[in-house]
Parts: structure tokens; sequence; C-alpha cells
């Protein structure tokens, strides 16, 4: 997979956020070298967040989210601040951009205890630096109130109309590289060269055409990095599979909904796991999903569960959200909760309604947003699981399906 085919869940997320008529389109586009934003005078031109997936060194592939101002008006206007604070949950750099003619006003100030809060790395660019008097941090020399002036290292000035300062403002977003090119692994840290790995990959209506999803895409290249071996197979193949492989199998990875199926088919000295937990490792929060799972064990009826995923797709007559999750938790449970569904932003700000949250894998989620969703729901004191956890945990093989995971285990048994 090149640079250009990077999907946006592995790409790093850079949010500019500011006021209205800040000139932050003018600067994405400057950055960009695009027209991705529509520009103009007129404030709030930009109603909805606007992305764009691009190349820039040293970070390599991120998307620009361009977001509407902070202070827009109306009954729309305060739908549209809401989106742009939902961002703030995916972003992994934030561009904080002033109109450098008026310094820093209320409500960029409090954005910036924001991104000082959620630990978000981020520049405070003035833009319109041809419009003030002399674009040094000695605020005597400028027709702007000093106290409206940021002087740090991460303050710089610009001008998306000359396009001073805005090659600085890209070297300095490349600095943060080092700080976002930690050496993710799904399982990489688990393979030798040489291990026999065996992937099941059912192909039902819901599995995409011509292609693997790409959780499976993603462990197939950890393991042949490491220069594993990699056998892959349907789940009505697998135990002819495993019978005619004369190498020892190092692990069997799984999707999720035929984890029962496969645990009865796999060795029990051979350990089993799923795309979907290593996901969660990878991405995600691994110990506190698990944790979560035991809420499925005292569920009441008419309780309220969410189960949200993090893309829109076309949903099939089988589909797992909506129809095999539900029917799953009853026959486990016993009893008939109430099921709210979620997709793509739409993610819930207030979790008091809810009993239990049952998430997707996140595979088109970007590492950020992943961990802010379980966190939120953390924080509201909500237990919240993935898919395959929550399938392990209903099929009775949950500690088997994380006995790689050791830290894992001990939290099992205390």
């Amino acid at each position: 997979m090149g640079l250009n085919d990077t999907v946006s869940g592995e790409r790093v997320h850079i949010g500019f956020f500011g006021m209205r008529n800040a000139g932050k389109s003018s600067l994405v586009n400057k950055i960009t070298g695009q027209q991705l934003a529509v520009v103009s005078d007129v404030k709030g031109t930009t109603t909805d967040p606007v992305k764009k997936a691009m190349e820039l060194l040293p970070l390599g592939p991120v998307v620009i989210i361009d977001t509407p101002g902070l202070d827009d008006e109306g009954e729309l206007g305060l739908l549209r601040v809401q989106k742009t604070k939902q961002i703030l949950g995916q972003t992994d750099i934030a561009v904080l951009v002033v109109d450098a003619s008026v310094g820093l006003r209320e409500q960029e100030k409090e954005l910036i205890m924001i991104f000082t809060e959620r630990k978000i790395p981020y520049i405070v660019v003035y833009n319109k630096a041809d419009l003030v008097t002399k674009c040094v941090y000695d605020s005597k020399n400028m027709d702007v109130d000093p106290d409206n002036i940021v002087e740090s290292e991460n303050a710089l000035f610009v001008s998306s109309v000359s396009g001073e300062g805005v090659q600085e403002l890209k070297e300095k977003l490349g600095s943060f590289a080092s700080g976002m090119k930690k050496q993710k692994v799904l399982i990489a840290d688990m393979v030798k060269q040489g291990d026999l790995i065996v992937l099941v990959t059912p192909i039902d209506e819901s599995a995409p055409k011509g292609r693997l999803i790409l959780p499976q895409q993603l462990v197939i290249r950890d393991i042949l990095d490491k220069h594993g071996i990699v056998v892959t197979c349907q789940d009505t193949e697998l135990a002819q599979t495993l019978l005619s492989l004369s190498g020892k199998v190092r692990m069997v990875i799984t999707d999720s909904q035929v984890f029962g199926k496969v645990s009865k088919d796999v060795p029990k000295d051979v350990p089993l796991t799923s795309f979907s937990i290593l996901m969660a490792r990878y991405k995600g929060d691994l110990k506190e999903l698990v944790k979560g799972a035991a809420a499925l064990s005292k569920l009441k009826n008419g309780d309220k569960i969410l189960i949200s995923e993090g893309c829109t797709h076309h949903r099939q007559c089988n589909d797992i959200g909506t129809v095999k999750m539900p029917h799953w938790i009853e026959e486990f449970t016993g009893i008939k909760p109430e099921y709210i569904f979620s997709s793509g932003n739409d993610y819930p700000d207030d979790f008091t309604p809810y009993s239990l949250i049952v998430h997707c894998g996140g595979c088109t989620l970007n590492e950020t947003e992943m961990k802010h969703r379980i966190n939120k729901a953390a924080a509201a004191g909500v237990p919240i699981v993935n898919y395959g956890i929550a399938i392990a945990q209903m099929h009775g093989i949950l500690r088997r399906s994380v006995e790689l995971f050791p830290d894992v285990i001990e939290l099992l048994e205390n």
C-alpha cells in the first residue's frame, strides 16, 4: 500500500480551527496547493468540516480538516460549532488560525485550554500578517493588544495572501513527525521469521466484493514484514486446512463473526484471537474493552444498548450491527434490551441513557478518535466493549481469545 493509498484511519489528522473570517480556508488552500475550500469575504463560508487527504513530509500521509468558525451564529450556526468540536475528537495536531489584525479572542483562548487538557499538539497561527505593522513577537511594534498575542515556540505569523510563513508552518507541522510516527504494530511483536499463521476470513453477503477488509490487509502486511507465513481460508475449510499443514501453527486469527465455530476447530494448544481484538490493541484500549465485556452478564430487560459503528455503509439483510449482535445478546442474556444504533460521526455526547456501548473494531477511525470514544464512555461510567470481545464473551471463549496478552489475562484473573 503506497502513501497515496493510505486509508484515512491510518493518517495523521490535522484540524484547522478558528473564528469566522480568520482565513482558515485560505490557509488550508495555500498548504494543500488546491482550492479545497470555498473562500469568501463573507463570514461563515465554511458550513461543514471539509477533509483532504494529502502527503505532508516528513509527516507523510495526513488528513487536513477545515472547520466552520467557532463564532458561527443562529440555530444552524450552533450545529456547525458542535460539528467543529466533534472534530477535536479525531485531531492529532491542531492549528488555531487567528486574525493577526485582531489577536486572540475568548473562544480561541478557551480552545487552547482544550488543546492543553487533551494533550493535543497545537500551533497558533496569526494569519493576515500582511495587515499588521510588523510580524514579530515584539508586541510593542504591532497594532494589536499585547494581551492578545501568544508568544511561544508554537506561535507564528503567516499570510495566506502573500504566502509569507506558509512554508514555515509546513515545517513546524513536520516537526511533530517524531511524536506521530510511533511504531504501532498489530501482531508483528508476536511473530518470528518462519512462523505459520492461519487467517480465517469468511466470505458472506456482507464481505466486500473483490477485496479483503482493512484489518485483514493490515494483519497480513504485519506478518509478512516479519517474514512470517500466512495461510488464509474460510471457516468452512478451516478444519481441512489445519489437517493439511505439516508445520506447527503459531496462531489462528479469525473474523469475530465465526468465533464459536472456529474455536471448536482449533486445537486448544494453538492460540486463537480475532482481527477485532487485534484492532482494539492497535488503536483502542484492549484492557478497557475487555473490562466492559462483563457488563453483558448484568443487563436487564429494557436496558438501553448503544451499538455504534465508525463508518457508514450499506447494511445487508444479515448485518452484524443491527441483526447479528442483537440476536447474540438476547441469546446470551435471555432478556430483551432496547437498542440504539449510530454510525459515522453520529456518536453521542450524553451517555446517561445507556447501560452498555458495543462498538465496532473502528478500522476506519484514527487512533485518536477511537481512544476518544472509549475515554468518553469510561468518563461517564458506561462500560464499552467492541464486537470481537463481546462475541468472544458470549461464546464463552474470552479468556482463550486474549491469552496472547498476559496483561489482559491478569486483568481477567483479578
